[in-house]
């Protein structure tokens, strides 16, 4: 009987079969018995929403993005699969409080298009925190989705906000500890 990945017997001892694989197709073994498995996908009664809430104060811009990110996309979750939806809602207070890292404030450029010739503005990231600080922080997290419908479906459940307060108390948003992306201090 054969047996998927056995090397063959007396592999190696032969000439033959010194600089062969036992997979090679010259093999004893049979290649051609392979075991297929399905994709999982999740039905849509299977995925449980949960509601995160995330204090910016103090977090440094990309990391916490990054974390978010991940739990928009479920990720976090042993549900996941890539071409489903099973993210988390997730609130972001205080994004007027959220940090750069290094000389971005003043190196790192944003650009907008008008969609006209000549119609590029640039700003610096620093003075866009400063003026739409929401934006800033959506526009950094749709950057880590997908670009697709999926991801456009997974930006949806990004609610942010720039002061301490939100209008989603009545889902009873968690705090959601982000660590890895706490400033240090200087």
């Amino acid at each position: 009987a054969l047996v998927p990945g056995l090397v063959a017997p007396g592999f190696g001892a032969d000439p033959r079969w010194s600089n062969r694989p036992p997979w090679s197709s010259s093999s004893v073994l049979s290649t051609k018995q392979v075991v297929s498995v399905s994709t999982y996908t999740p039905k849509a009664s299977e995925i449980q929403r949960a509601w995160h809430v995330v204090d910016a104060d103090g977090l440094v811009l990309g990391r916490m993005a990054s974390g978010v990110a991940a739990i928009l996309r479920g990720k976090h979750k042993p549900t996941f699969a890539s071409h489903i939806d099973t993210g988390d809602h997730v609130v972001i207070i205080n994004a007027d409080k959220v940090v750069l890292t290094g000389a971005k404030a003043t190196d790192k450029n944003v650009y907008d298009h008008s969609g006209y010739p000549g119609g590029l503005r640039t700003r610096s990231y620093g003075e866009f925190l400063a003026s739409k600080p929401e934006e800033a922080v959506r526009r950094t997290i749709r950057g880590m989705l997908p670009k697709n419908r999926l991801g456009r479906q997974q930006l949806t459940k990004l609610k942010v906000y720039r002061g301490p307060d939100h209008p989603h108390e009545a889902q009873q948003p968690k705090p959601l500890a982000i660590d890895h992306a706490r400033a240090r201090k200087a």
